[in-house]
């Protein structure tokens, strides 16, 4: 059997990450980036267990950490003081917490991993793919670089491009809208007056939302500790926000109002000259596809399945999308050959009901957040305190934060997953199932 090369188009969480796993395996990996650098532009964001447990498998995890902000658990708290969201990894299993980190910190881990495995990766930046062409042996990718045309063929395609893709077979794509929230970010030093192992966010109704996220630090100034403050706001008011003065102390009054003691904070901030809040804007997407591959063509990451990230796991599923596709390429090896659609079988059987199950949430929640429905806020307050006074579902919301869910009534099983482990002797590397961390 020849080597199997593979293109992967997009550098982000889900394409950085399965690139490791194929090349770490023997397998040739292409990845192209329409960006001429690698500049992960976003917010900081929480990695959760599951995810966690796949940087473990990534050999990764280890680094994450001394980067990173360990995160314990999720407090949503109303102007009245009251806690309206109570959520603890502890409750989902005893050894499991979260991670918060800086996108450019995600990317740097990441792609110190992958440069182990030099000789299996070649990059190609600056490289837009324009179409894809699947035959019964080889996949064509047609595309632009420095505005010259080229085209290369590979064994396979994963579209890794986010949730704008305009690559995924249109054929497949059931759901691609823009939501009509989304929110303002900036990264700060961390707020010495919040407890830094937890995500804190802040409500009232469903049109006032406001998160202070433990970030970590970045690769070259380790030693400084960051949050992500994130505004939540209609998409149409992002702009203005951003650029009007006005609208930012509109904003700061509104949580003085509510929340003082992180106004005060706020305040410091923004009357510091020489560190002034950079503002940036985030607008997300609902995309549903019937199917993440057939024959040579697959597509992971947000360009598979963005949402909404209300229940953070965007860069979770991501990486767990990288540790399907890795465990069904090894499945699907027969005689020396690639069953395509033992593959794809395979993967489905490991994130179709994950998947559904996230997005389906995410898609009821949001509007009890995010939204200007009179009566989603007060529905809100008045049963979620309710739900966290039951140990069950106090527990089955721990488990849903983590990522573990599989299903309604289902979780992801770490032995189960075990059986899938595979060994590749060549590179004298084992890699796991998703273990339990400690």
């Amino acid at each position: 059997m020849k080597t199997p090369h593979f293109a992967i188009v997009g550098a982000g969480t889900a394409g950085l990450a399965t690139a490791i796993l194929l090349a770490r395996t023997g397998n040739r990996v292409t990845i192209f980036e329409q960006a001429d650098q690698l500049s992960p532009v976003g917010a900081g964001l929480l990695l959760q267990p599951a995810g966690l447990a796949v940087f473990e498998h990534l050999g990764v995890l280890e680094h994450a950490l001394k980067l990173g902000a360990k995160v314990t658990g999720l407090e949503g708290q109303l102007p009245n003081k009251r806690l309206l969201v109570n959520s603890h990894y502890h409750q989902a299993g005893s050894n499991l917490y979260g991670l918060g980190i800086h996108r450019a910190t995600l990317c740097h881990v990441l792609t110190h991993k992958l440069a182990e495995y030099a000789s299996h990766v070649t990059w190609k930046m600056g490289h837009s793919i324009e179409q894809i062409q699947e035959t019964t042996h080889e996949i064509r990718l047609f595309g632009t670089d420095q505005q010259h045309k080229f085209d290369a063929s590979f064994d396979a395609v994963l579209i890794a491009n986010g949730a704008r893709s305009q690559l995924r077979p249109k054929a497949w794509v059931k759901v691609d809208q823009a939501y009509p929230w989304g929110a303002a970010w900036s990264i700060v030093t961390e707020c010495p007056t919040l407890d830094p192992e937890i995500l804190h966010q802040f409500y009232d109704r469903s049109k006032i939302m406001m998160g202070v996220l433990p970030t970590g630090a970045i690769p070259t100034a380790p030693q400084q500790r960051l949050s992500s403050v994130f505004w939540s706001l209609p998409s149409s008011q992002l702009q203005s926000f951003l650029k009007d003065e006005s609208a930012t102390q509109q904003w700061l009054k509104q949580v003085a109002d509510r929340w003082p003691d992180v106004a005060e904070w706020l305040k410091q901030l923004l009357s510091n000259q020489q560190h002034q809040p950079q503002w940036l804007s985030a607008q997300y997407r609902d995309v549903v596809i019937s199917q993440f591959g057939q024959g040579r063509i697959g597509v992971i990451g947000d360009a598979a399945h963005a949402m909404s990230p209300q229940l953070g796991q965007g860069a979770n599923m991501a990486l767990l999308d990288a540790w399907a596709f890795s465990q069904s390429l090894h499945a699907a090896k027969q005689n020396q050959q690639i069953d395509w659609s033992a593959l794809w079988q395979h993967y489905h059987q490991q994130r179709r009901s994950s998947t559904q199950f996230y997005q389906f949430l995410s898609r009821l929640l949001t509007p009890l957040y995010q939204s200007d429905h009179w009566w989603a806020g007060s529905l809100r307050d008045l049963t979620f305190p309710w739900m966290y006074q039951i140990p069950y579902f106090r527990k089955e919301m721990a488990i849903t934060i983590s990522g573990l869910k599989t299903g309604l009534f289902q979780q992801l099983d770490y032995q189960q997953v075990a059986q899938y482990a595979e060994k590749d002797q060549a590179f004298n590397t084992k890699t796991q199932s998703l273990p339990k961390y400690e």
